[in-house]
């Protein structure tokens, strides 16, 4: 019997790092898994099978799946300090890891995604 192959190999490797770089993208700019997954020609479940193998290396942190919703805001509330306000706008979150961190509300969300990602994996 012979068999013979056709077409381009699929098969890929990714280094640990790519994986990484691949799988910090989901949620940035509102990415989902599915988008990231399309994006780099891999499936979801690659993704998924991705993430549980870097955190058993320790390379991600438990925390690193960790969902953000958007929240709108209405409104800023200000002090009156005499005839001057303060419109500082300066929102505090409280982390899983115990720690707070305190960011300006005009800070964009994917900005907000990597600080919020490196503190927790500090």
């Amino acid at each position: 019997m012979r068999v013979e192959i056709l077409g381009q190999e699929r098969r890929r490797r990714w280094c640990d790092e790519q994986k990484l770089e691949i799988i910090m993208s989901v949620g940035i700019g509102g990415a989902t898994v599915t988008e990231v997954a399309q994006r780099h020609d891999v499936t979801r479940q690659q993704i998924y099978t991705w993430r549980s193998e870097l955190k058993k290396k320790g390379l991600l942190s438990p925390s690193a799946n960790a969902v953000f919703v958007p929240v709108e805001m209405n409104g800023t509330q200000t002090e009156r300090r005499g005839d001057q306000q303060d419109p500082s706008g300066m929102i505090e979150l409280r982390l899983a890891c115990g720690r707070s961190l305190c960011f300006d509300s005009g800070v964009d969300a994917a900005t907000l995604t990597r600080l919020i990602r490196a503190v927790e994996s500090a």
